[in-house]
């Protein structure tokens, strides 16, 4: 008499619902699916003179975008919304979509939080964050 060893599985039957489920519900492209969850790429920098930030915001318009600089922090927030539309003879879609997102920084402390500047371009948002002159006097400290 053989004995077969099987291994247990709790999950088996949760992704072969999981399969079924997909099947039945195709997901949406990729374009539509990413709305939901909307959170842009960033990436910083630091110059010389300033630190900057560019925000990839593709179909975000410029005047639903909002930078805010408060108690030593920068915050960029925004929205993004699409509508497709499709008219055909015997067939009429519409849908509509959006996602928000809000992104924030701590501000390092050589930042001129007064003179913070940005713009839009293409699709991409780049907010420069000026550094304070530094003070070049020094001061010879006595050692005792």
């Amino acid at each position: 008499m053989s004995r077969f060893l099987t291994t247990f599985d709790p999950f088996k039957e949760l992704r072969e619902m999981e399969k079924r489920f997909q099947h039945a519900f195709p997901a949406k492209s990729s374009e539509e699916s990413s709305l939901a969850g909307f959170t842009p790429t960033v990436n910083t920098r630091e110059g010389d003179y300033a630190y900057h930030i560019e925000v990839d915001l593709p179909g975000v318009k410029k005047d639903d975008i909002s930078v805010e600089v408060k108690d030593n922090r920068v915050t960029i927030s925004g929205e993004r919304k699409t509508k497709e539309e499709v008219k055909e003879e015997e067939y009429y879609r519409m849908e509509s979509s959006y996602g928000k997102f809000e992104r924030s920084f701590t501000l390092p402390e050589n930042v001129d939080a007064e003179n913070v500047s940005a713009s839009s371009n293409d699709g991409v948002l780049e907010v420069v964050l000026p550094k304070k002159e530094r003070n070049a006097s020094s001061k010879q400290v006595e050692v005792k």
